[in-house]
């Protein structure tokens, strides 16, 4: 293909004509560099010393065994390193999909162990394909439906309700509750039956202290790798699974993980669809958020859609091979960048590294205990909270703060699918709102400044005896087309003087629809019979083009539109008797 690549490990964009050019790994392999080697190397055993423990824990939490995290873990990344377009990102199980997750498959597998894996087999299967999908068709500007303050409450909400689901787990008993209510509650119960184990519990929060002290005062450290490895090594050399009933993940199969199709019923395929979306959705925000983060800081482009095709074939790999839904890791893509990672093989190599593990020494993993993956569950989910976000957002924007608010309450109280569905439409009605209920002003001229300012801002400016200058801050369509009517008679009421003409300043205005233009021409009739002339400028190409397909021009007259607030105001005056001075040079 003829790639070169950087100093700094860069490939260039290839071309959109190449049909390998969804293959970035075989344009990777064809420029890479011996120098690279040892430095992926290095970066994917350190990878992998997080992504182990990790995918365990995340597989515990989603309520499926814990080798199925390692399952997913080592073919997304391989598929990842193939596909993906990104030299940093880490693909694998990830605790903001966790929720989603458990929603999906309890109620299908009904207590079943293997209806379970299928069910997060096909979930999986499922969020890739829309993930190929919205990538195909370039709909990655999907992502940018959530809001910050829509972001901030569906995170914190599903952050909530994965620490409640794992408490009962940290503290050593089962909790079986699905939704967040149920899970409070078993918590209450467990708590009130004593069933707390407290050698559990000592090793789990032990865990969790050791893994946040790491996090705070030695980042550089394998805080996931050392926390599991201790608790582990100390429950096996006590022998505290027998002795003290500490519940340890148990037995491992050995071997690398065979290719299964998740059979199911069309109707359960129905009933995952939903999940599926929402697990795509947040999946792509979260690689796209990643992605453009190691973009500034290494200077490199990522194509959004093909993040999406590979992030949709990762998720499509782990379904396949026994494993759940995937995400970009915002905790193990770092780990790979500070490593010294130069190219996708640092997935390759952590892949291999679980592989090996699997085939060679899952006996390991045996005796890790339960409650110090629930440590790394929660650790992770205490990483995500953002509260200074939403004090922020309480600070600077109390609207975008009740959306965040009613957004959380909505993931907690109507569960996570329902909940994001909920975040998606508070952003569409915000969008809608600020567009029904836009700002509009009446212009005027400052002495002394150029151009024409509002006069509710700036009292002191002057006005054009007989000419009201009425810009309009939004798109004109069905649902504000009679808002802005009023508002235009209100303005020309307001002015306390006989109006002449109207002038529309009309450049924020960048579509009007068909409602609005059948507005714009009862507008002008009302206008008429007043002796008002209704006026247009700073008229956008498009948004002409489209009065005159509607036939709206043919009635206003393409004289009366101007390129500039400035010449519609001298067109007045030249047609008008007005003493105006310095009015033209502005």
């Amino acid at each position: 293909m003829g790639i070169k690549t950087g100093h700094h490990g860069r490939t260039p964009r290839k071309s959109a004509r190449n049909p390998l050019r969804w293959i970035n790994g075989l344009a990777v392999l064809r420029a890479y560099q011996a120098r690279w080697l040892v430095h992926d190397f290095i970066a994917g055993l350190s990878v992998s010393a997080v992504l182990v423990p990790a995918g365990m824990a995340y597989a515990e939490a989603a309520g499926l065994p814990a080798v199925n995290g390692l399952y997913a873990s080592f073919a997304a990344m391989l598929a990842y390193a193939l596909f993906g377009p990104s030299r940093f990102l880490v693909i694998g199980p990830d605790s903001a999909l966790v929720a989603l997750i458990v929603a999906s498959i309890v109620p299908l597998s009904h207590g079943d162990a293997h209806r379970a894996l299928v069910a997060a087999g096909a979930l999986a299967v499922l969020a890739g394909a829309i993930c190929i999908v919205v990538g195909l068709l370039k709909l990655g500007f999907v992502t940018e439906l959530l809001s910050l303050p829509v972001r901030y409450g569906f995170l914190n909400g599903i952050i909530l309700t994965i620490i409640v689901g794992q408490t009962p787990k940290l503290l050593g008993f089962k909790g079986k509750g699905e939704s967040f209510f149920e899970q409070v509650n078993d918590l209450i119960d467990g708590l009130s039956a004593a069933k707390v184990n407290l050698t559990s519990f000592g090793i789990g929060i032990g865990a969790l202290a050791l893994i946040l002290l790491c996090k705070r005062f030695w980042p550089r450290l394998p805080a996931v790798l050392i926390a599991v490895g201790l608790a582990s090594a100390i429950v096996k050399a006590m022998d505290l699974a027998t002795r003290a009933g500490v519940a340890t993940v148990g037995s491992i199969p050995r071997g690398l993980p065979s290719i299964e199709l998740p059979l199911m019923p069309l109707d359960q395929w129905w009933q995952l669809a939903g999940a599926a979306a929402a697990i795509a959705l947040v999946s792509f925000t979260d690689v796209v958020v990643l992605s453009r983060t190691y973009e500034v800081r290494n200077k490199e482009t990522v194509d959004r859609n093909q993040e999406c095709v590979a992030l949709g074939l990762s998720n499509i790999a782990a379904g396949l091979f026994q494993g759940f839904a995937v995400s970009a890791s915002g905790s193990r893509t770092p780990v790979a960048e500070a490593a010294g990672a130069k190219t996708q093989l640092t997935g390759v190599i952590a892949a291999l590294v679980v592989a090996l593990l699997l085939v060679l020494a899952p006996h390991a993993l045996t005796s890790t205990p339960q409650s110090s993956l629930a440590a790394v569950v929660i650790a992770a989910c205490l990483g995500m909270l953002e509260v200074r976000g939403v004090i922020r957002l309480y600070r600077l924007r109390k609207s975008e703060f009740v959306q965040a608010l009613v957004c959380f309450v909505g993931v907690t109280v109507l569960g996570v699918v329902n909940g994001i569905a909920l975040a998606l439409a508070l952003t569409v009605l915000s969008f809608l709102w600020r567009a029904w209920r836009p700002y509009d002003a009446v212009l005027g001229r400052i002495d002394g400044r150029k151009g024409y300012h509002d006069v509710s801002r700036h009292p002191e400016a002057r006005r054009v005896p007989g000419l009201v200058l009425f810009r309009w801050d939004a798109p004109l369509f069905f649902a504000n087309a009679e808002i802005f009517r009023e508002h235009v008679l209100g303005a020309i009421e307001a002015s306390g003087e006989t109006v002449h003409w109207m002038v529309i300043a009309a450049e924020p205005v960048t579509d009007i629809d068909l409602t609005a233009a059948e507005v714009l021409e009862r507008l002008h009739d009302e206008l008429a019979e007043k002796g008002i002339t209704l006026c247009f400028a700073e008229l956008k190409g498009p948004v002409k083009d489209n009065l005159k397909r509607y036939g709206v021009l043919r009635k206003i007259g393409e004289e009366r539109l101007f390129p500039t607030i400035g010449e519609a105001v001298s067109g007045y005056l030249a047609t008008h008797d007005v003493e105006w001075r310095d009015w033209e040079d502005a």
